[in-house]
């Protein structure tokens, strides 16, 4: 029920019951490094030898890194996803739906029907490609929802396009590889994530620790108000978000193209108690036909074998749905 949102102006004094997690699984705040920078990428040549070495060493070291000079309206993007979060309930509530299966939908937490402990965040989740078959669908409120977000949308696909371009040259494959490996008509969607004001920030996440099984998502953060969080070494890792950048990460899919050379790593959102944040993610998807499978090149026989067998996306999203969001990595089910 659209009651359960977030969004919907209850103020709470402390946190209610069904969002605290067990004392094992709360993200102890105070060991977390907030003093780490991830790597920043000038894109202003985006395929000249010093970006595509970046490039490699941001992937094999972190699997995150953040981009500028990335040619994105983020701005306007940031300013219609806030107001679309300050929208009276009753016109959040038309969109609200705990069908994880609809293309447009907002929601909470992240698959409210089989959680046993909430997250505090709300969301509007959107499909975006082809934008014709979904716009109509989308608010209408604010007025200049619709306009903006598909250019977002439309930027967001050709600033994903050139970095899985950079990423092909950065293993020494053809620079139009990984587009073709992930078929022509690559899916893409968007969440528009809303994490209020927490009474109690230790006690529970805004998204627990998980990998996403996609192949591409940028990320586009609130540079004022912190809460990505990056596992690296062992140790959670804050990511200050620099102004006008968006943060990249790399998914399962590409982890397994690569034969497991580059990282999907594990991240979660934490909440604060002096500020709500905003965070707008974009994922780059392979066509649910695709068979995803490493190229000849990235695999050697006897010193470094295929690592995952062959399966198609529609299959692994199958599966990544069907479990909850902190279980292993979905793609350890793939592993031969």
């Amino acid at each position: 029920m659209a009651s359960q949102l977030l969004s919907a102006g209850v103020r709470h004094t402390s946190l209610p019951r069904s969002y605290v997690r067990p004392e094992s699984q709360r993200p102890r705040l105070h060991d977390v490094i907030s003093n780490t920078t991830i790597p920043t990428i000038d894109l202003s040549s985006p395929f000249a030898p010093q970006t595509i070495a970046q490039v490699e060493d941001a992937c094999t070291s972190f699997g995150f890194f953040q981009v500028v000079n990335h040619g994105v309206a983020a701005e306007k993007m940031m300013a219609v996803a806030k107001e679309f979060f300050l929208l009276p309930a009753e016109e959040k509530a038309k969109y609200y739906s705990d069908d994880p299966a609809k293309k447009m939908r907002l929601s909470t937490s992240f698959n409210i029907r089989k959680e046993t402990v909430r997250n505090w965040r709300d969301y509007l989740r959107l499909h975006c490609h082809p934008l014709e078959q979904f716009v109509a669908d989308w608010p209408s409120n604010p007025p200049s929802f619709k306009e903006v977000v598909s250019t977002y949308c439309k930027e967001v696909r050709q600033l994903g396009f050139r970095l899985l371009r950079a990423i092909s040259l950065s293993l020494e494959l053809e620079e139009d590889y990984l587009l073709k490996a992930l078929g022509a008509e690559q899916e893409q969607h968007m969440t528009v994530n809303y994490y209020p004001q927490c009474p109690e920030p230790e006690l529970t996440y805004g998204l627990q620790a998980h990998t996403d099984p996609n192949a591409l998502t940028i990320l586009l953060l609130d540079p004022t108000v912190s809460g990505l969080q990056v596992l690296k070494d062992g140790k959670w890792i804050a990511v200050n978000p620099q102004p006008n950048a968006l943060v990249i990460n790399i998914g399962d899919q590409l982890q397994a193209l690569s034969n497991g050379r580059y990282k999907s790593v594990w991240h979660r959102a934490v909440v604060n108690s002096s500020k709500e944040r905003i965070s707008v993610a974009s994922f780059l998807c392979p066509s649910n036909s695709v068979v995803i499978s490493p190229p000849e090149k990235l695999v050697d026989g006897e010193s470094d074998p295929a690592k995952y067998r062959s399966y198609t996306y529609g299959e692994y999203y199958s599966k990544f749905w069907s479990r909850n969001l902190d279980d292993d990595n979905c793609l350890e089910l793939f592993k031969i």
